[in-house]
């Protein structure tokens, strides 16, 4: 079978959105110049879609035209590496899916341990912060509450009072184990965010959860979130203004 019958034989088994390189379909590194060639020959032709320099995908067509691929597809090769969990989506579409903001974007963000200048891939503009926590697949929803609480004045079409509402209702769905972890986790995120989910968690009456995080605050420094007073009863404690 020629390399071209095998490129399309093995793209044919890909999901429609799924993001593939080269590597994908020939290990044998003798074969890379002619599978490379016959990828772009096909998205030239159409049959597949161009995402970035060396990276394709089969879109998925509508009657409105063809879709982008999943985020996450965009992102993998930033995300995970030789099976391990280097990164993890943050930011604006993951705002959204918790409930903070209808808004979406073109932004994708990422969080990692060490980061990157922001770049452009396709429409999307890829930008990067600093996670100083181990990332772990299970941790990764955590970090996630975790950067919302930290970005909370960032969070467009809304009010920090809403999200701190929104947050109160995230939170009540972690079981126990899970907002011990968030707190051990917060204790590498900055002052701000430490007060906030301190205030949150007491507004839940976990008190017995955010002794560690009051104390690793300086006790006369003071975190302006206008608005989450009306929301927190508990920010006047955790010097909230």
């Amino acid at each position: 079978m020629s390399t071209v019958s095998d490129v399309m034989s093995t793209i044919d088994r890909f999901p429609r959105g799924y993001v593939f390189t080269y590597g994908d379909l020939e290990k044998d590194a003798r074969k890379k110049e002619a599978v490379i060639k016959a990828l772009n020959r096909m998205a030239a032709a159409g049959k597949i879609a161009k995402l970035s320099k060396g990276r394709f995908y089969k879109p998925e067509s509508t009657p409105f035209g063809d879709l982008q691929p999943d985020r996450r597809q965009i992102v993998k090769d930033l995300l995970e590496e030789n099976g391990k969990i280097i990164g993890y989506l943050t930011g604006l579409s993951i705002y959204n899916q918790l409930g903070l903001t209808t808004q979406v974007s073109n932004t994708l963000q990422i969080g990692k341990n060490q980061i990157r200048p922001s770049f452009k891939r396709e429409r999307y503009t890829i930008t990067f912060i600093q996670q100083r926590n181990t990332i772990t697949k299970e941790n990764v929803p955590l970090l996630q509450i975790l950067d919302a609480v930290r970005y909370i004045k960032k969070i467009p079409d809304t009010t920090i009072e809403a999200s701190c509402k929104r947050l109160l209702a995230i939170l009540r769905r972690l079981d126990d184990k899970e907002q011990m972890s968030l707190v051990r986790l917060a204790l590498k995120y900055p002052p701000a965010t430490r007060a906030l989910l301190g205030a949150l968690l007491d507004q839940m009456r976990k008190t017995e959860l955010t002794d560690r995080l009051f104390q690793s605050l300086n006790p006369i420094t003071k975190y302006k979130l206008a608005g989450a007073g009306n929301a927190l009863q508990t920010a006047e404690k955790w010097n909230i203004v």
